[in-house]
């Protein structure tokens, strides 16, 4: 590995995230997005391409004399009516207690709306799952404001952790806000129905506030034939005012638009008031032009055309890659609700592939990325021990690819294995 220079004396060291990390790796022996070499099963981002019965893509926009300027902090106003339409349609029909523009605040990615709720809590304890997503780890140690709790989620229980879980770790814990990705990246596992209204009952007891990330909720595989595969915990809210919920999503994901860097929180309008307020000095707000361009596809028919065509496509790589990985030797804890992502446990391939620093290394020599399961052992500030990752066994594999990528990719996977015997 070539040498860093050391950070001048004034700053300290930032690690780099999973995804980041890995594909610095990949660069330095040669990858690039445009290299059709490459197979990039660690990537964070769905194919942005067309897919079949999606609506058209879009590939221009019309930038307004006043789009020259700057974007409110807290968002178009136009778009924030928009977001708060598409979820009382989706989730709140007949509801007495709607959402509004007021409860809408909009931001230049989804890192960028987490870190501006991160900035907005008090002194309190927050809890978080392990695994979970890798970016949380530098979000959870920066500010200093809150304490850090960390919750163990157990493979061998697919992960499960009921609403009766969470009411015992909050009363235990003292926790006065959980910090979650719903579905989960890095395992696939959904909390959703009847099991996702418990949670958000318990919430609204005890008055913990969930923070749920729900940038893969149009990534689901359970949901009945013929419905919509969306959910959000917008739908169990009583009162959108009241209820300790906040939701963030955006067009990286569920629109497949990872480079408008448009994304939103929704939630009580105090707390919206105080992610605007925190926005204002962490990053001013986002682009203009394309919060504008954005408005139209919130509509409900687009929105609606497009989730069933992501559902179809990512259901179908899904299902390619999971039993392909399962035939080398990869075991998985469950298969993933939702996401575009398969967490699997490389312990029983040969050596040096049985473990995820292991195989991602071997996997750079035939141009495959991946990304080490340890990079989701969520630990803010190294607070824990600094003994072996319990995660170190597993590899997220991204089934976000095109189908053409992925095959290409299991097919080198596969030699590797097999080579390593």
């Amino acid at each position: 590995m070539s040498s860093v220079e050391p950070p001048l004396h004034a700053f300290r060291s930032v690690p780099k995230t999973g995804v980041i990390y890995v594909t610095s790796e990949a660069t330095r022996l040669g990858f690039s997005q445009t290299d059709p070499e490459w197979c990039n099963l660690g990537q964070g981002q769905p194919e942005t391409g067309p897919l079949p019965g999606a609506p058209p893509r879009t590939h221009e926009i019309v930038i307004a004399p006043d789009d020259q300027e700057y974007a409110p902090v807290a968002g178009l106003w136009e778009l924030r009516e928009a977001i708060a339409a598409l979820y009382n349609s989706l989730y709140r029909k007949g509801l007495p207690s709607q959402y509004s523009a007021e409860n809408v605040c909009v931001s230049g990615g989804g890192r960028t709306a987490l870190t501006r709720a991160a900035a907005s809590l008090g002194s309190i304890n927050l809890g978080h799952f392990l695994p979970d997503y890798t970016a949380y780890e530098e979000l959870l140690d920066i500010f200093k404001a809150f304490t850090s709790i960390p919750i163990l989620l157990d493979g061998d229980r697919g992960y499960s952790f009921t609403a009766a879980d969470l009411e015992r770790e909050v009363l235990g814990r003292g926790l006065s806000a959980l910090l979650l990705s719903n579905p989960c990246n890095p395992t696939g596992k959904h909390v959703a129905g009847d099991e996702l209204a418990r949670w958000v009952k318990v919430a609204r007891d005890l008055d913990c506030t969930l923070l749920l990330d729900e940038f893969y909720s149009h990534y689901l595989f359970r949901a009945p034939p013929g419905s919509l595969p969306v959910e959000s915990a917008a739908r169990y809210v009583e009162d959108v005012d009241k209820d300790p919920v906040v939701v963030f999503d955006g067009f990286t994901k569920n629109w497949r638009y990872p480079g408008w860097r448009t994304t939103w929180a929704l939630g009580p309008k105090s707390a919206v008031e105080a992610f605007a307020s925190a926005g204002s000095f962490l990053d001013g707000g986002g682009s203009k032009p394309l919060q504008r361009a954005a408005v139209p596809l919130l509509e409900v028919d687009y929105v609606t055309q497009e989730t069933l065509a992501i559902q179809e496509a990512f259901r179908t790589k899904r299902d390619r890659m999971i039993p392909r990985l399962e035939r080398m030797g990869v075991r998985f804890d469950r298969m993933p609700d939702g996401t575009f992502y398969a967490w699997g446990n490389v312990s029983a391939l040969p050596a040096p592939l049985n473990d995820g620093m292991g195989l991602f290394r071997a996997a750079l020599d035939k141009k495959v990325i991946t990304v080490p399961g340890e990079f989701f052992d969520v630990n803010p500030g190294k607070r824990r021990s600094g003994r072996a990752s319990r995660f170190r066994d597993y590899v997220r594999f991204s089934f976000g690819p095109s189908l053409e990528v992925i095959d290409k990719a299991l097919d080198r996977l596969d030699e590797l294995v097999r080579d390593a015997k």
